[in-house]
C-alpha cells in the first residue's frame, strides 16, 4: 500500500502512480478534519458558484450579478469553500506535477484517437459537459464530494443513493464515449 515510481520506458522519466487505497484513506481524513476544524463537510460547488458570480460581475458587471437570485444568496466570498477550491486546484497540480504526468495537450491522445484532433471539438465537448454537470450538482444541492463522500460519511440516504447512480452511469457513459478499450 505504498506509492510506487515508475520510470516510463520511452522518455526515462519519473512518474508517481499514486496508490488509491492511501490516496482514499486520505480524503477520508480530509473529511473529519473539515468537520473538526470548520464544521462544515467537504464540497466544491457553492464555491465554484460564487466564483462564477465573481466573474460574471467582472465581465457583465455587479447589476447583471445583482438581478440573479442564486448569485445574491451565495455571494462571492472568501471563506471555507473558496480555500478549498483553491486549494483543490492546487493539489491537483502539484500531484500531477510531482507525478510526471502533466502537460498542456488541447487534445489529449484518448480523445484525439475517438473523436479526432479538433482542438475546438473538445472545448466544446468539455465546456458543454461540464455546464451539465455542474448543473446537475446544482440541482442535487452537491457535488461528488459535497453529496458522495460527506453524504456517505454521514450515512445519508442521499449521498449512498448519489454514489449508486453516479458509478454506473459513469462507467456507461465511458463505454459510451470511448468503447471498451
Amino acid at each position: 500500500m505504498t506509492t510506487v515510481i515508475n520510470i516510463h520506458p520511452t522518455t526515462r522519466t519519473a512518474r508517481i502512480d499514486w496508490n488509491p487505497y492511501l490516496i482514499g484513506a486520505g480524503i477520508g481524513v480530509l473529511s473529519w478534519a473539515a468537520f473538526v476544524v470548520t464544521n462544515n463537510p467537504i464540497g466544491i460547488t457553492t464555491a465554484l458558484s460564487q466564483a462564477s458570480g465573481g466573474v460574471a460581475a467582472i465581465i457583465w458587471g455587479d447589476d447583471f450579478v445583482a438581478r440573479n437570485s442564486y448569485w445574491i444568496k451565495n455571494a462571492l466570498k472568501l471563506d471555507y469553500g473558496m480555500v478549498f477550491l483553491v486549494g483543490t486546484f492546487l493539489g491537483g497540480l502539484l500531484s500531477a506535477l510531482l507525478a510526471g504526468n502533466w502537460k498542456l495537450e488541447a487534445t489529449p491522445a484518448i480523445w484525439a484517437s475517438r473523436f479526432g484532433p479538433s482542438g475546438t471539438k473538445r472545448f466544446i465537448a468539455a465546456f458543454a459537459g461540464g455546464a451539465i454537470v455542474m448543473y446537475g450538482a446544482r440541482l442535487a444541492n452537491g457535488c461528488t464530494s459535497g453529496n458522495g463522500i460527506s453524504g456517505g460519511l454521514q450515512l445519508a440516504l442521499s449521498g449512498w443513493l448519489f454514489l449508486a447512480v453516479m458509478f454506473p452511469v459513469g462507467i456507461v457513459t465511458a463505454f459510451a464515449l470511448f468503447g471498451r478499450r
